[in-house]
């Protein structure tokens, strides 16, 4: 069994799922059937619909492996990606990480204790990678930001920027009908819980 993920839409799936058919193949393994998904890696095992679906296919079938690449696939977070080989353990389902030749069960279906360190190992480095891309973008953004101060560029909505009637009446079509029946703004704040500050403008607006 194949499982394939990538982070965003913008990526595909599609060569990691060719290239660990192509192994299967030549390692003369069947591949019964293949997950895939586009989520990020540090989503929880709940969160992630291809190991959910995973799981309950083994749990219903006879499965003795899971391919994947490399063990980012499986998740950049540490915990949620043990939590899975765990499941597999559990299972009789040996996990083989193609890149390292890895496999977490032994031929006699124990853990391999190894496999075991060089996973967490591995797993801790994934979760840095994608600490350190976060912290990477965090300041790439901030130095932009100070950048397009220092140069006097505005940043946000353009301030030209306005509502269509239609669209202010669509949204605020509660409020504006109490602002007509003469309520005062804070009791049509307590009704709706649209801020004072909104309301005063869309007083002005009528």
């Amino acid at each position: 069994m194949i499982l394939a993920r990538v982070s965003t839409n913008r990526q595909d799936y599609d060569r990691q799922i060719n290239e660990l058919t192509d192994y299967c193949n030549r390692m003369q393994w069947e591949v019964a059937k293949v997950f895939a998904n586009k989520v990020s890696g540090a989503k929880s095992v709940e969160e992630r619909t291809e190991i959910q679906e995973m799981i309950a296919y083994i749990k219903a079938n006879d499965v003795r492996r899971v391919v994947v690449l490399e063990i980012s696939r499986l998740g950049r977070n540490t915990l949620e990606a043990l939590k899975v080989i765990q499941v597999l353990n559990e299972n009789g389902v040996s996990l083989h990480i193609k890149n390292y030749n890895l496999n977490t069960l032994n031929p006699d279906g124990k853990p391999n204790p190894v496999a075991s360190l060089i996973t967490t190992i591995l797993l801790e480095i994934a979760q840095m990678e994608r600490l350190t891309i976060q912290e990477r973008m965090s300041s790439g953004r901030d130095q932009y930001i100070a950048k397009c101060r220092e140069q006097g560029i505005k940043m946000g909505r353009p301030s030209s920027y306005r509502k269509s009637d239609e669209a202010y009446k669509e949204q605020y079509r509660q409020e504006i009908s109490l602002l007509r029946k003469g309520i005062s703004l804070r009791n049509i704040y307590a009704i709706t819980g649209t801020s004072v500050g909104t309301l005063r403008r869309l007083k002005a607006y009528l």
